[in-house]
């Protein structure tokens, strides 16, 4: 009893209620859920939730009452939660080695789960949401703000590391005439991707970042540097100058996070991005720091919650048809994990930035950033 009334306390101070009649409420169906929160903090919230012991309606204002009340805070979970911290800190989790463990956990799941999810172009990123009706409209305009911020021209070339199931490139290359090369650690990605780029100048390979070699106009990313980790931020800044060209131009599209930190959720991580971590303005910073001048910082990350929520429709009115392969837990853990994340952007406890750079010593570009 003691372990629900201090539950009960930290929610009523976000303005939630148990078993309440509000959409944001959480009804409890096992008492056993109190003492796990205590000592599992999110890791414990969110299992116990795959495992059916809790509901929410509005699951992502949920978790944006409980970030904008920094309820995160006050429950620190035990040892365990401890020891997993200490590891991010003294461990390399992102090292070479690892670097494909996200690839088959996560984005080698099934192309039909993305292909039910996603846009018609299949973005797995932020979408930029000005004057867009849609999804698939966001997702163009996300896709021609990247061009038009490094100043994109027919015959130009382009390092793109990261490429999902190649949405830019073959973007890019459609409607721009670039020249696109593309690494990515997911086999299931590269295998779909180079068909849907089929006869178009794109190159995708089956590479970890680290291996890019080659001097090209442009160097991108668009969702990598989550995957980077903060050991090895200096790596990929020095990977990204080894390979642009001195009057080139540099871009990053990533998540970030209002504080230095070395972890993502030990629910993430076990879950859904193996190893992942987010930077923060400081570690990009000095990782930039000797190498690149900033040439601009944008951040939209309220368009997240829109994607994130359009997400979770196309999936959730997918189900029926995805019900019999992935099993009624996955339902639980991936709708979890869209809706939490849209509370996560909705609280401003996470950003999205783009970030155009260029190396020190060349003319300020005239990118096109509006």
């Amino acid at each position: 009893m003691e372990a629900e009334k201090i539950i009960s306390e930290l929610l009523s101070g976000a303005g939630i209620s148990i078993n309440g009649k509000m959409p944001w409420d959480i009804q409890v169906h096992n008492d056993w859920l109190y003492r796990r929160l205590l000592n599992e903090a999110d890791l414990g919230l969110g299992e116990s939730y795959m495992y059916g012991w809790w509901d929410c309606e509005a699951l992502d204002e949920f978790i944006n009452r409980i970030l904008r009340a920094k309820l995160d805070r006050k429950i620190k979970g035990n040892w365990k939660i401890a020891l997993y911290i200490l590891q991010t800190k003294l461990l390399n989790r992102q090292k070479k080695s690892r670097a494909y463990q996200v690839g088959e956990r996560h984005y080698d799941l099934g192309n039909d789960l993305y292909q039910a999810m996603l846009d018609s172009r299949l973005n797995y990123t932020c979408a930029y949401w000005k004057d867009a009706k849609n999804l698939d409209e966001a997702q163009e305009n996300k896709l021609d703000l990247v061009c038009r911020k490094i100043n994109l021209e027919p015959g130009m070339t382009i390092l793109e590391l990261g490429c999902g199931w190649g949405s830019f490139a073959k973007y890019a290359a459609e409607k721009y005439g670039a020249k696109v090369v593309a690494i990515n650690i997911s086999k299931e990605q590269v295998k779909f991707g180079r068909e849907l780029c089929k006869g178009l100048p794109v190159e995708i390979r089956l590479q970890d970042y680290r291996e890019a070699d080659g001097k090209y106009d442009a160097v991108i990313s668009i969702g990598i540097l989550e995957h980077v980790g903060y050991k090895n931020y200096s790596t990929y800044m020095n990977v990204v100058n080894h390979c642009l060209k001195d009057d080139g131009i540099a871009f990053i599209h990533t998540i970030g996070d209002n504080k230095s930190s070395t972890h993502i959720t030990k629910w993430s991580d076990k879950y859904i991005f193996r190893n992942g971590m987010l930077p923060s303005i400081a570690q990009i910073g000095r990782s930039m720091e000797g190498l690149f001048v900033m040439e601009d910082w944008h951040n939209f990350g309220p368009d997240y919650d829109k994607t994130l929520m359009a997400w979770y429709q196309n999936f959730n009115n997918a189900w029926p048809g995805l019900r019999d392969k992935y099993g009624d837990r996955f339902y639980r853990m991936w709708r979890y994990y869209l809706l939490s994340s849209a509370g996560g952007f909705r609280s401003r406890f996470n950003q999205l930035w783009q970030i155009v750079m260029t190396k020190t010593g060349r003319e300020k570009p005239d990118c096109r950033i509006t």
